[in-house]
C-alpha cells in the first residue's frame, strides 16, 4: 500500500481547519479536496462526521458526498471501525444508535446491546468457594462473552432508515481489511499492552507476516476479517448469526469458558434480535435531552446530573469556580447511588424510570446539596446512598458500588447530513481489545461485555438468562423546538456519563464552541469519595471544595467526546484531542457536484 500514514499531520489552507490528519487510505477521499474540511474542529454546510478515527471519518464523508444519509454514513463508519479500531468496537460487540429522522421529526433508537446466554447463571462469576473470580481473570473467560449485536443492529438500521444498500456501505471496510490501512499510535499501543490476554488467533491478526506485532505507521491487513465482512455483504446478518461464522464464534467462546454449558452457543446467536427503544426525553434549560434508556444507564443519569445542576442554579457560577465543581460532584454522587440501586434491563427488572427522573424526585435530591458542605462524610469513606423515588423505605444499595477503577474502551461517533438527519452512536467490545480472543479464521475480536453485570448474584444488574447488562453508554442529542442542535457521546466505561454530561453542559449553558466544550476540564465522582479530574481544574477550586468536604483523587483523562453542533446555517464538528480523532465536514457547492439524491 502506498501513501502517508493516516496519523501524519498536514497543515490546512483555511484557519477553520487548523491542523488536520490527511487520510490517504480511503480511495477517492482527501482532506485537501475542496468538498471536505478536516480537523479537530471544523465547519461545513452539508454534512459532518466526528469520530475517533480519521480513516472512518473519511469513509463516512464519502458516503455523504454520494448522497447517502446520516444512517448510511454511520453504518459504513461502524464497519470500518471494526477494521481500524478493533481495540474499541466491532462486529464482535454491540451498542446503541440514536437516530433523528428529519422527515418525521421522530427519534428512533436501535438497541444492539449484547445478551447473556439462555443458559447463563447468576453465580457464573463466582468461584467454587463463592468468591468473585478476579476481574482480570473473568474478563477473558467465555462467561464474559455476550451475544454480539452490532451486525444485527446495523442491518436493522439500514432496513429502517438507510437509503443505500448494505453492499455499498460495507465495501470500504472490506477493502481496508484486505488491502491494508495505516496503524495509528493508539492502536499500536493497545496491541502492545494487551498481548498477555491474546489467543493465538489474536497474535496472528495483530502481527505482520514475520510475526512481529504491528507498530505505529505499519500497514496492517486482516484478510480473515475481509472474508467475514464479505460474507455479510453478500448474505446479510444471517451470515454472522448462523452457519460457519456462528459455529466458529460459539466454539471459541466455549473454548475459553470455565463451564461451557452456560455460555453463548449457536442457538443463542441464531435467536438474537435487536430492539427499537423509546428514548429518554426530558426538558432541561429550555432544551430537550434525548438519549438511550435502560439497559443503558447513560441517558437517564446524564439527564439526572444535568437536571440537578439546573435545579441548583449552577449556571450562576463561573465555569471553573469551586461552586460549579462542588455541585457537579455532589450531583454525580447522588446519581450513581440511584443508578446502582434501580437501573437494569427493563425486560427483567421493574425500572422506575419516570419516578426517578421526575422533577419532584430530582428536586428532593437537589435539596440535599449545599455549597460549603457535603451530603455524605467522604473524608471518612462514607458512600452516597440511593433515594426513594417510589416513596418506599429503602436500604443500602444491593449492587456493588461503581468504582473509578472500572474502565472500558468503546467508541462514539456522530453524523449529521445535509437534510438534518442525525446519528449519535456508541459501540463497544467492553475492555480495550475486549476479551483478547479473536475468532480463529474470522478476524474479529469477541467482547467481554457480560462483565458489566454485577458479579454478586443480587440486585437489578445480576446475571440472568438472555439478559442485557447495564451499560454507561450515553449517545445523546440536545433538541430545541424538536430539532437537534447538538449531538454528543464518549467512550470511557463508567466515565462515559460524566464526560458526556460535561460536554453538553459546557456547550449549552456555558455556550462554549464545540472543541472548547470538549477540552474544558471535567470531573468524575461515583458513590465513592474521590473526585477524579482532568488537567485544568484549578488547584484553588480543589482546595476550597476540600474544605467543604470533597476528597480529590487522581488527575486523569475522563473520556473522548465527539460532538456536532447544528447551527442555523452550518454544522460544527469537534473531535476530542485526547486521542487521534477527527471531524470531517462536507460542502456540496465546493466540489460542484450538486444534489445527488435525497437521503431519508
Amino acid at each position: 500500500m502506498t501513501g502517508a500514514a493516516a496519523g501524519g499531520l498536514a497543515f490546512a489552507t483555511s484557519p477553520a481547519q487548523a491542523e488536520y490528519q490527511d487520510v490517504t487510505d480511503v480511495p477517492g477521499f482527501s482532506c485537501d479536496q475542496p468538498q471536505f474540511t478536516c480537523g479537530r474542529e471544523v465547519r461545513a454546510a452539508d454534512g459532518m462526521v466526528s469520530t475517533v478515527d480519521p480513516i472512518a471519518s473519511g469513509v463516512a464523508a464519502t458516503i455523504l458526498r454520494e448522497g447517502g444519509n446520516a444512517v448510511d454514513a454511520a453504518i459504513a463508519l461502524q464497519y470500518v471501525l471494526t477494521v481500524t479500531q478493533p481495540h474499541g468496537s466491532g462486529i464482535g460487540g454491540g451498542g446503541f444508535m440514536v437516530i433523528y429522522d428529519a422527515d418525521s421529526g421522530e427519534v428512533d433508537i436501535v438497541n444492539s446491546r449484547e445478551r447473556a446466554s439462555r443458559n447463563a447463571e447468576a453465580e457464573q462469576f463466582l468461584d467454587d468457594d463463592g468468591e468473585e473470580v478476579p476481574f482480570a481473570e473473568r474478563i477473558q473467560t467465555g462467561e464474559a462473552m455476550g451475544v454480539p449485536g452490532t451486525v444485527r443492529g446495523l442491518e436493522a438500521a439500514c432496513e429502517r432508515h438507510g437509503s443505500r444498500p448494505r453492499q455499498r456501505l460495507i465495501r470500504p471496510a472490506i477493502e481496508l481489511a484486505r488491502n491494508g490501512f495505516t496503524v495509528d499510535a493508539f492502536l499500536a499501543e493497545q496491541i502492545a499492552e494487551n498481548t498477555e490476554k491474546f489467543n493465538d488467533a489474536a497474535l496472528e491478526t495483530f502481527s505482520d507476516d514475520g510475526g512481529t506485532l504491528y507498530e505505529e505507521g505499519d500497514t496492517m491487513t486482516n484478510p480473515d476479517l475481509a472474508d467475514t465482512l464479505d460474507r455479510i455483504r453478500r448474505e446479510g446478518a444471517e451470515a454472522f448469526y448462523e452457519g460457519e461464522v456462528a459455529a466458529d464464534l460459539a466454539a471459541e467462546i466455549a473454548r475459553n469458558a470455565r463451564e461451557p454449558d452456560r455460555v453463548v452457543d449457536e442457538e443463542d446467536l441464531a435467536e438474537y434480535e435487536v430492539t427499537f427503544d423509546e428514548p429518554v426525553r426530558e426538558e432541561w434549560y429550555g432544551y430537550e435531552i434525548v438519549s438511550q434508556p435502560p439497559p443503558s444507564s447513560g441517558g437517564a443519569i446524564v439527564y439526572y446530573i444535568l437536571k440537578l445542576f439546573e435545579l441548583l442554579g449552577g449556571e450562576a457560577h463561573e465555569i471553573r469556580s469551586p461552586e460549579k465543581y462542588h455541585l457537579l460532584a455532589e450531583a454525580q454522587s447522588l446519581a450513581w447511588a440511584d443508578r446502582n440501586e434501580y437501573l437494569g434491563d427493563p425486560e427483567f427488572v421493574e425500572v422506575p424510570l419516570a419516578e426517578l427522573l421526575s422533577e419532584e424526585y430530582l428536586q428532593s435530591r437537589a435539596d440535599l446539596i449545599e455549597i460549603g458542605s457535603t451530603v455524605y462524610d467522604y473524608e471518612n469513606d462514607e458512600e452516597s446512598q440511593p433515594g426513594d423515588p417510589l416513596a418506599v423505605a429503602s436500604s443500602a444499595s444491593t449492587t456493588a458500588p461503581a468504582t473509578a477503577m472500572q474502565s472500558g474502551s468503546t467508541t462514539h461517533f456522530s453524523v449529521v447530513d445535509q437534510w438534518g438527519n442525525a446519528v449519535s452512536y456508541t459501540s463497544t467490545i467492553e475492555q480495550f481489545m475486549g476479551s483478547g480472543k479473536v475468532v480463529p479464521g474470522r478476524g474479529f475480536m469477541i467482547n467481554n461485555e457480560l462483565t458489566d453485570f454485577s458479579a454478586e448474584p443480587e440486585g437489578p444488574n445480576r446475571v440472568e438468562p438472555g439478559k442485557r447488562p447495564l451499560s454507561s453508554m450515553s449517545p445523546s442529542m440536545v433538541l430545541e423546538d424538536g430539532v437537534p442542535v447538538l449531538t454528543a457521546g464518549s467512550p470511557g466505561g463508567i466515565r462515559i456519563i460524566t464526560a458526556t454530561a460535561h460536554a453538553i453542559l459546557h456547550s449549552m449553558v456555558y455556550e462554549l464552541d464545540p472543541l472548547d466544550a470538549i477540552v474544558e476540564p471535567s470531573i468524575f465522582k461515583s458513590t465513592l469519595p474521590p473526585v477524579h479530574y482532568e488537567e485544568g481544574v484549578p488547584e484553588s477550586a480543589r482546595e476550597t471544595t476540600s474544605e467543604w468536604g470533597l476528597v480529590w483523587g487522581d488527575e486523569e483523562v475522563q473520556g473522548n467526546v465527539q460532538v456536532i453542533r447544528v447551527a442555523d446555517d452550518e454544522l460544527i464538528g469537534a473531535a476530542d484531542p485526547s486521542r487521534d480523532g477527527q471531524a470531517t465536514g462536507f460542502d456540496r457547492a465546493a466540489g460542484g457536484g450538486g444534489d445527488r439524491g435525497r437521503g431519508r
